[in-house]
């Protein structure tokens, strides 16, 4: 279970600076999942750094399962 929540973790953490990167300079165009999802139109920064937060949420929870 540790190492599943540690791989979404470093999934979620990819996509969230990823998805920053791409707003921020216009790389990565093809790497952000927030970017396809409709609902989150115009406010596709605050869903990229809702993914890091829960990137580092998983992380957290990965290691108190030790």
């Amino acid at each position: 279970m540790k190492q599943v929540l540690e791989f979404l973790g470093v999934i979620a953490l990819v996509q969230g600076g990823a998805g920053l990167m791409h707003e921020f300079t216009g790389w990565f165009r093809l790497w952000g999942v927030v970017r396809r999802l409709g609902f989150l139109d115009g406010h596709e920064v605050y869903g990229n750094v809702a993914l890091l937060v829960l990137s580092f949420a998983l992380f957290a929870a990965a290691e108190s399962l030790k």
